[in-house]
């Protein structure tokens, strides 16, 4: 097609040992390893046995291969002027607080309105593509109804870099959390593997060893009231809903989260006299290395106005 580009590569003699999608990297700097790997698996890199599929595969040195790159497809999505809190911006990433109710990135039912849509009206396309679309490369999420912190990049190194890191489990993230009940010990670590649950595909679960994906949580209580307690949940790995399955696991689900538990029916009154209609987390600590000045860097953001009220109505209540 006229919109795609054909590039002749041969790896040096040093790529072997090497994985294929690391090889290309390093033989192609211009292009990011997640875009090399996503490119090969799509079946667009050709050797002298064919198409290579594998990014995986070990290279023996001085292979030649042909990888064409399509032209980035445009999203669907559209710019629109959503209002938003930067925490931090230059010219290779930004740090956004994301209010509770904002979706990060469109799906069914989120096609507007979203964190991506608000992104390409504040960049302009100055945006990480990486996956081949023309669209902000959002590094890590945190679900509609959690409110905090959150790093986007500019540029593909950016997002890599970024997202090595996140690879790594060297991203502080800790975030504060109400949960029914007391937990007992104050503090511990919670490890258990995550996938789909088998019940409802919509949920994660906690599942036997071998399957899903590793998943370690470390909480502290803050301070305790009757029947609940304000709660910090740093994590070592960063898995979908992982705080939420996790603290539920231990009889601690987060007051609000009707997904994963039940707010027990003492507090109920209390919630709903707030209207407080969501799970009380809050992403309050974002700490990474910048991918490019490499300086280390660590933002906070405070309590929003919802669980504030919250933690004051429990510090003020009794419960029989």
């Amino acid at each position: 097609m006229g919109d795609e580009e054909s590039i002749i590569i041969t790896l040096p003699a040093t790529a072997a040992g090497q994985r294929l999608d690391k090889a290309l990297a390093e033989t192609l700097p211009q292009y990011s390893r997640e875009r090399l790997k996503t490119l090969v698996q799509g079946g667009r890199l050709t050797g002298a046995a064919g198409v290579m599929w594998d990014p995986a595969t070990k290279m023996r040195g001085g292979e030649a291969f042909t990888l064409v790159i399509p032209a980035p497809r445009p999203a669907h999505n559209i710019a629109q002027d959503i209002p938003l809190i930067i925490v931090y911006e230059d010219e290779h990433l930004l740090v956004i607080d994301k209010p509770a109710g904002l979706v990060v990135h469109p799906a069914a039912g989120n096609f507007d309105g979203t964190l991506v849509n608000a992104l390409l009206h504040h960049c302009a396309g100055g945006l990480s593509g990486i996956g081949g679309v023309a669209r902000p490369g959002i590094v890590h999420r945190i679900d509609k109804d959690t409110s905090g912190l959150l790093v986007v990049a500019k540029n593909d190194p950016t997002h890599e870099g970024l997202a090595a890191q996140f690879a790594k489990h060297s991203v502080d993230r800790r975030y504060a959390a109400v949960v029914a009940g007391v937990p007992v010990p104050p503090a511990g670590r919670i490890e258990g593997a995550l996938a789909r649950s088998s019940a409802d595909r919509q949920k994660m679960a906690i599942v036997k060893d071998g399957r899903g994906k590793h998943a370690i949580t470390h909480y502290r209580t803050i301070q305790t009231f009757a029947g609940a307690a304000q709660v910090e949940c740093r994590l070592e790995t960063g898995r979908t809903h992982q705080i939420r399955v996790h603290m539920a696991s231990i009889g601690h689900a987060l007051l609000g989260d009707a997904f994963y538990g039940r707010t027990p029916g003492k507090l109920l009154p209390l919630l709903q006299g707030l209207g407080f209609a969501r799970q009380a987390l809050h992403a309050a600590t974002l700490g990474f290395v910048h991918p490019v000045r490499k300086e280390k860097l660590c933002f906070e953001s405070p309590l929003p106005d919802d669980i504030l009220a919250l933690i004051g109505a429990l510090d003020g209540a009794t419960v029989e």
